[in-house]
């Protein structure tokens, strides 16, 4: 009994190939009679040409051949020209950034690792070799002590911290310095330089921070807080934040609070 169904089933299939003219109606009810499954008599619809009767009498001898929902939609689909619709493709990021990193600056990442663009904090410096009643002791030209107001970051984050740094055109990441700020009653202040890495200090190095960067894309780089560095407040200090001549002057500095 399985063979003659089989071979009917076969026979009904080359009947159909081998005619040579256009799928119908009929060709359809004929596939359904023979218990081919949806999947086969849609992808007949999709992928040969046809001519579908989808008046009203028409669906009605599908449905009574025993025609289910999904082949008379296939049909109707064909009948009228129309292809399914293909699933829609996410946005490629703009310049091989990724979501959420749009423009010069430091970003951070959330719990559900999106990137959020962390706002910049104003910090105000004083350079070594001007200002000689800074509360900081030891500061010597070249070195610069940099306060910000209030106690704590805004922005606060758990052990590790990542960061993404999209830098200007020409600048290099090594150019930016990440400090660990020290906090008093109401603000919280460090000590870095004006010359970059290359020419600091042995003071201006007690609150760098080493740390690895990590290319993601051209001119954006992450970096990364590690446990090993423990709590507390830190900052990102981008390059030209603060004027070489020995003057006060202001910048901005992009901060985060590890609290305890």
């Amino acid at each position: 009994m399985r063979k003659t169904v089989l071979a009917t089933l076969f026979l009904t299939i080359c009947a159909v190939l081998a005619a040579q003219q256009a799928m119908n109606n009929d060709a359809v009810i004929k596939m359904v009679k023979a218990g081919l499954s949806d999947d086969i008599i849609v992808g007949s619809i999709s992928s040969q040409p046809g001519q579908y009767d989808t008046s009203a009498d028409g669906l009605i001898a599908l449905k009574t051949a025993g025609a289910s929902d999904k082949v008379v939609a296939a049909m109707i689909s064909k009948a009228s020209g129309v292809a399914a619709p293909a699933a829609a493709a996410a946005p490629a990021p703009s310049n091989g950034l990724p979501p959420g990193i749009d423009e010069i600056g430091v970003y951070i990442q959330d719990k559900s690792g999106n990137w959020v663009s962390l706002m910049p904090e104003v910090v105000n410096f004083k350079t070594g070799g001007v200002l000689k009643s800074l509360a900081t002791n030891g500061l010597v030209k070249g070195d610069i002590n940099g306060h910000i107001e209030g106690p704590k970051a805004k922005t606060t984050a758990t052990l590790p911290v990542v960061f993404a740094v999209y830098t200007q055109d020409g600048t290099a990441i090594t150019e930016y310095q990440l400090l660990r700020l020290r906090v008093n009653s109401d603000n919280r202040e460090f000590r870095s330089m004006t010359g970059g890495v290359f020419h600091a200090s042995g003071g201006a190095k007690r609150d760098s921070v080493d740390f690895q960067a990590t290319k993601l894309a051209p001119r954006l780089y992450q970096v990364t807080i590690d446990p090993t560095l423990g709590k507390g407040e830190y900052g990102i200090l981008p390059p030209g934040a603060v004027s070489s001549s020995n003057m006060a002057s202001a910048g901005k500095i992009y901060t985060v609070s590890v609290p305890e």
